[in-house]
């Protein structure tokens, strides 16, 4: 495969590290000092049960970086939510480092975690926990009144954030005046008004109906788009991960099992679970245009259309079927063009294969 420059970056790998977390365990029944001292870190699943104890987050290491999109997912009980929660020290971990944008978490105070609380992070959850007797501007504005923010840069950005997520019109309505999908969007107005550099989204989207949920999976993909956060997104909606993540980890039993891109989850498993996890995703789904490039010929012409070599191979499939012209695939970065793409690869790809 012609590789081209700047596409890795795209995907995280060479981005500043947001958050970094080593060894993480939560470990329910089990104080520190006990686990430590049981070297729980090597205990069986029959030694944890016959303590009393649950593993919800078994020994886990990952790092999110600048910009990206991370999802955690994995099924009931699998300790996704969990983990987010001890991410941001809502759930205190067991034992294990957590650092976000360099500030060891674990070690910070109360009056040093709720600072960081307010003034890094935004957090949104399925259910809308919105305040009944606030009003739609009252409730985005909420966060920046804890914060100190007087009444009229508050409510200033609150309207912005209003706008944002299209609610325009709607600034005095209360909660139980508007749709659940409605609600959600004031909890992510809500969410966005200190402007954190960390979005966690746990399960946002779950008790929505589809065409909603559809609708705001969108409209996430809008937003970070324009605001280019540091996102770790729960779910255990393998489709909607696919959709808008740029990596994807996915856990089982409190373990992490496998971290990657879309793709490589689907192309590469680790291990059964995972191919079993995967096993029904059609691959032009998450196999990117770059993976089915050729460098030009003498013979190509710059008539046809051209895509992004991030785009995945199922969004462009019309276009390319239907262009009477080599299918131009752009540098990530420029308007300037990297190579076409490979027909054969991309019907291959297109037939559920392996385009090499």
């Amino acid at each position: 495969m012609t590789s081209i420059p700047g596409t890795e970056a795209q995907h995280g790998r060479q981005r500043e590290v947001i958050v970094q977390c080593r060894n993480l365990w939560k470990v329910f029944g089990a104080t520190k000092h006990a686990f430590e001292r049981a070297d729980g870190a090597h205990l069986s699943v029959e030694d944890f049960t016959r303590k009393g104890w649950t593993a919800a987050v078994r020994n886990a290491s990952f790092d999110v970086h600048r910009a990206e999109v991370f999802v955690i997912m994995g099924l009931s009980g699998s300790g996704k939510s969990t983990i987010v929660r001890c991410l941001s020290r809502l759930i205190e971990p067991t034992t294990g480092q957590v650092q976000v944008e360099g500030q060891d978490l674990l070690a910070a105070s109360e009056s040093e975690l709720i600072k960081t609380r307010r003034s890094k992070m935004g957090m949104v959850f399925q259910h809308f926990a919105l305040l009944p007797n606030r009003d739609v501007l009252g409730n985005v504005a909420f966060p920046l009144q804890v914060q100190g923010v007087d009444r009229t840069t508050r409510e200033a950005r609150a309207a912005e954030m209003i706008s944002l997520v299209g609610l325009e019109g709607r600034e005095n309505h209360f909660p139980d005046e508007l749709s659940g999908g409605q609600q959600q969007r004031i909890g992510i107005a809500r969410s966005l008004a200190t402007d954190p550099s960390l979005w966690f989204l746990d399960e946002p989207f779950s008790a929505l109906d589809p065409l909603i949920r559809a609708d705001l999976q969108d409209e996430l993909i809008r937003l970070q788009s324009q605001l280019h956060k540091t996102v770790v997104f729960i779910t255990h909606d393998l489709d909607e991960a696919i959709k808008i993540a740029d990596r994807i980890a996915i856990m089982d039993q409190g373990q992490i099992v496998q971290i990657g891109s879309p793709a490589d989850l689907i192309l590469n498993p680790a291990n059964d679970y995972v191919a079993r996890f995967t096993r029904n995703v059609h691959r032009s789904r998450v196999i990117s245009v770059d993976t089915v490039l050729r460098e030009t010929t003498p013979s190509d012409t710059t008539a046809g259309p051209a895509v992004r070599p991030t785009e995945r191979i199922a969004d462009v499939a019309s276009l390319v079927v239907e262009s009477e012209h080599p299918v131009a695939v752009l540098h990530p970065h420029a308007d300037t063009v990297a190579g076409y793409i490979d027909r054969e690869k991309f019907v291959r790809v297109l037939a559920g294969l392996d385009p090499q």
